[in-house]
């Protein structure tokens, strides 16, 4: 039984046990007045007959006479006259009258017997005997009776404003135990958040330590944090500019371009200084790293027209790249691109850059890539300074506007032409935790099935995002069902942020049944920051019903953990940018082992997704990680 319970039953029984002592207590002293005061008229009546009776001389006729007339009109049960030896020289009896309006039972509960008046009736110095008189009761119990109505009705109203202050009391104490035993529950979900303290002495200990507690691992976490982000930069960006060097800028590149869940299509921007040399020997060496800082600046930043890259990076002294959605014109791209530059270098003379671009189809390897930006690069260098060149771009799988994608994706979704593409994930020792399947549609009919960099940004736009979604979620439990293998699902953090899309596959899980308790759901890693509210209910809401939450191409917001701490996500899934080249690399190692500590220390799960090579899962397995998936493990 709850304690508000216990509180509860408590109050209510004091309560009751207090209204009814004190109706029960008024009613018995109310009685006990009332049968005094009968008995005191008994006894004056008596007194006042017996010697109005005394002046008859004792005359057997008008003793009667006196007690008849005196019975007829009086309220009396009976009049007695007795001999010096009892025996009844003159007796007048009515029956006892039955109170109206009173209930039998009440008179049988509280019976009235008030004491019979008794006087000495003598004739000079003889006695004549002993008078003895009882009045009906009958009244006595009609007053008792509504005395008693009136005292329950009181009582009663007491009683209801009593348990109105004990109900607003319960409320006050209740909230306070409810955030105190949230904080338990949000503790044992491995969701780390502080409570306002209570006013309540006893709670308000229990909540400054739970609190405490909290604030220590909070700490404790942040500075694990703020070691691994610092050992991420070392790992991954050029020390001077602070952009990626060439090595984590490559592993970006072919991450962005191997993955099939929500990447979409992508263009690749050269930049290159000309005579770098050159302009370090005329500029100096303080100068031209400032110019340096301030290309990189350009080149990682957003503008009122253009989004920040989806990555930037410095790939030797001069050269520079930056990776941007294919959404974006190329032409406009490059020309703001080098409009920002001459900007920022004017004032610097005899320095020039020259650009190229390019776009980044998903089936030209990683250096093929690169060799043909490289060359197009050098035709704009053969141009001349600040000349740019363009090469070609992968064309959309649907011709035409925001209608003709709409259109094609509404087709899509009620012909059922999608399919999810099974990818396994294993631990180390061979062992199945789950199917990773990324959702492929087939957006024109008998076309070929279109990994979602190729279809998902267009559905965010037009606002399908969450159905496609959940068209994803019910393939995956439909399979579920079928073969009862563990299934992840990819979440768009756009569709998050549709307030009907949590309640819709609330819906969803809660009519899977026990099939849901194989159901892995995973979200990007930039959840943390755009929608970190949407995220925590995603939680709450689905993991009592068995579903796993996790966070995919983790590791650039590691250093977030407050929010890793208030999430109560189920694990974390590595991006392959992070974890490539290990063996050549003690610092990307040194990394890997302390996120994966820190993650373990909170009690989530780490996956690394993308691993290509075999050779790479020995230091993998060594750094602790719980599993893996990509090429290596298929």
């Amino acid at each position: 039984m709850s304690l508000i319970r216990q509180v509860w039953i408590l109050i209510m029984g004091t309560i009751v046990l207090a209204g009814a002592g004190s109706v029960a207590m008024s009613i018995w002293s109310v009685r006990g007045s009332i049968e005094a005061q009968l008995s005191m008229k008994n006894n004056d009546n008596a007194q006042t007959l017996a010697l109005s009776m005394s002046q008859q001389r004792g005359d057997r006729a008008l003793l009667e006479l006196a007690i008849a007339s005196q019975f007829d009109t009086g309220y009396y049960e009976s009049i007695r006259l007795l001999s010096p030896t009892g025996q009844a020289l003159v007796s007048r009896r009515a029956p006892q009258a039955l109170p109206q309006g009173v209930p039998a039972w009440f008179v049988g509960l509280v019976p009235v017997h008030p004491r019979a008046g008794v006087a000495q009736v003598s004739s000079g110095w003889n006695q004549v005997g002993t008078l003895e008189m009882r009045s009906q009761a009958s009244f006595a119990y009609a007053d008792l009776w509504w005395s008693s109505v009136r005292m329950t009705l009181w009582a009663l109203g007491v009683g209801v404003l009593a348990a109105l202050l004990g109900h607003l009391a319960v409320r006050r104490l209740r909230r306070q135990l409810d955030a105190v035993v949230d904080q338990a529950e949000a503790l044992t979900q491995r969701r780390f958040v502080s409570v306002v303290e209570p006013s309540t002495p006893e709670l308000r200990r229990v909540a400054q330590a739970m609190n405490m507690m909290v604030g220590r691992l909070n700490q404790f976490f942040s500075e694990q944090a703020q070691q691994v982000d610092q050992l991420r930069r070392q790992a991954s960006c050029d020390p001077l500019t602070g952009l990626a060097h060439r090595g984590h800028f490559m592993a970006l590149l072919a991450s962005f371009l191997g993955r099939d869940d929500g990447v979409e299509a992508t263009q690749i921007v050269l930049v290159r200084v000309l005579e770098l040399a050159e302009v370090n020997r005329r500029l100096g060496h303080l100068r031209t790293d400032e110019m340096l800082r301030s290309i990189a600046a350009v080149l990682s930043a957003a503008s009122p027209t253009q989004p920040a890259p989806l990555a930037a990076g410095r790939l030797n002294g001069s050269d520079f790249a930056v990776l941007h959605p294919l959404s974006l014109s190329p032409q406009a791209l490059t020309e703001e691109l080098m409009q920002r530059l001459r900007t920022v270098l004017h004032g610097q003379p005899g320095v020039a850059i020259v650009m190229s671009a390019t776009g980044c189809p998903r089936d030209v390897a990683v250096a093929a890539l690169m060799s043909s930006v490289d060359r197009a690069l050098a035709e704009a260098e053969l141009a001349g300074p600040f000349h740019c060149h363009i090469d070609g771009i992968d064309e959309a799988p649907v011709p035409g506007g925001e209608d003709a994608w709409r259109r094609a994706l509404l087709d899509t979704l009620m012909s059922a032409r999608l399919q999810l593409q099974p990818y396994p994930v294993r631990d180390a020792r061979g062992a199945l935790l789950h199917l990773e399947c990324p959702l492929r549609l087939q957006l024109v009919e008998d076309g070929p099935m279109e990994p979602a960099r190729r279809w998902l940004p267009m559905a965010q736009r037009t606002g399908l995002g969450s159905d496609v979604d959940m068209a994803a979620v019910a393939l995956a439990l439909t399979a579920i069902t079928a073969d009862h293998q563990p299934r992840g699902v990819n979440l768009s953090p756009n569709s998050l942020g549709d307030p009907n899309f949590l309640p819709r596959l609330r819906a969803r899980v809660i009519a899977a049944g026990e099939t849901a308790r194989r159901l892995w759901l995973e979200v990007d890693e930039s959840a943390l920051q755009r929608h970190p509210e949407a995220l925590d209910e995603l939680c709450r809401q689905l993991r009592p019903l068995g579903v796993r939450i996790g966070l995919e191409h983790a590791g650039e917001r590691l250093a977030s953990i407050g929010r890793l701490l208030e999430a109560g996500l189920d694990y974390v899934k590595l991006a392959s940018t992070w974890t490539g080249g290990l063996g050549g690399d003690e610092t990307r190692r040194q990394w890997l082992r302390s996120s994966v500590g820190m993650l373990h220390g909170v009690g989530l799960q780490v996956l690394v997704e993308g691993v290509l090579e075999q050779d790479e899962l020995p230091a993998l397995w060594a750094a602790g990680v719980d599993g893996v998936t990509g090429p290596a493990v298929r």
